[in-house]
């Protein structure tokens, strides 16, 4: 549920300007390495590295502008099957490091799809995928809730931090289950809650568009998955935000609270928001 003073249309506006800006790297985004919501052991040279699931090898292979524009929150790749041959669509690209990651398991006959809603950060995948010789990737706008790809047409759905942004969650999962190919696997790393958060987080754009404000329970994200008609549904890890780093969140956010209003909120919410990989199958 999305609070009531703020339409969806709002939202995905926020999202939209935001991640523009950050494109040209204007201003923090959603666990970037140099915003304060990501952990500090997940901070290191201005990348994702370990504390996101990616290994050295990984990364050592990928163009730098895309690991300098990484905002997830772990590597929906991370111990999947993914392999030669396959299709491969991710939800909110980027900049591509997920894609290419991607592109290198599936191989020359395979193909990866990155769609994005900011044209900023599609033009920046655009160059990331030219600079590594990626001609296996392809780039395309589009919004979460109305994925440009056709029904039954892919083996994988992979998403990094961002179906939380979206204000309509039950639509992304219905877009997932659609064009997945029978059978069809999904792997998704995102923020969810153990509950509801508190009113000053949910209805501000600032804390929307910081990863925060959209997170739903975990309860609540399987539950809509599975009434989408995926299945064998299930978490495959959690790294849960500690006091600390929630209150790195909190202060990104911006919210219009004192220091006591910022320390409640982070003393109710600590330790209940954590990054979740869940995967299952179509």
């Amino acid at each position: 549920m999305i609070d009531k003073t703020l339409e969806q249309d709002e939202i995905r506006a926020a999202v939209r300007e935001r991640y523009g800006r950050l494109a040209a790297r204007e201003a923090p985004g959603c666990c970037s390495p140099e915003d304060s919501c990501a952990p500090p052991r997940a901070r290191m040279e201005g990348k994702l590295v370990q504390m996101a699931g990616y290994s050295d090898e990984e990364l050592a292979v990928l163009p730098g502008g895309a690991l300098a524009a990484s905002f997830g929150c772990g590597n929906p790749l991370a111990f999947s099957d993914v392999h030669e041959g396959q299709t491969v669509l991710d939800i909110g690209s980027g900049a591509g490091i997920d894609c290419f990651i991607a592109a290198r398991r599936v191989g020359r006959s395979g193909h990866v799809i990155g769609i994005d809603m900011t044209r900023e950060m599609l033009e920046r995948a655009g160059e990331n995928a030219r600079a590594g010789g990626y001609d296996n990737v392809e780039f395309r706008m589009g919004e979460a809730e109305d994925i440009p790809a056709a029904d039954g047409s892919v083996d994988w759905v992979i998403s990094n931090c961002v179906i939380n942004l979206s204000p309509d969650k039950p639509r992304v999962f219905a877009e997932i289950a659609r064009v997945l190919k029978p059978g069809g696997r999904f792997s998704i790393s995102d923020i969810v809650a153990s509950e509801s958060l508190p009113e000053d987080i949910r209805s501000s754009l600032s804390a929307w568009t910081g990863c925060v404000a959209g997170a739903i329970s975990e309860a609540e994200y399987l539950e809509g998955l599975r009434r989408a008609g995926l299945r064998d549904v299930e978490v495959a890890e959690r790294v849960v935000y500690d006091e600390p780093t929630i209150r790195s969140f909190v202060d990104s956010c911006s919210l219009p609270l004192d220091d006591a209003g910022v320390r409640k909120i982070v003393a109710e919410i600590g330790g209940k928001v954590w990054s979740a990989r869940i995967q299952g199958r179509r």
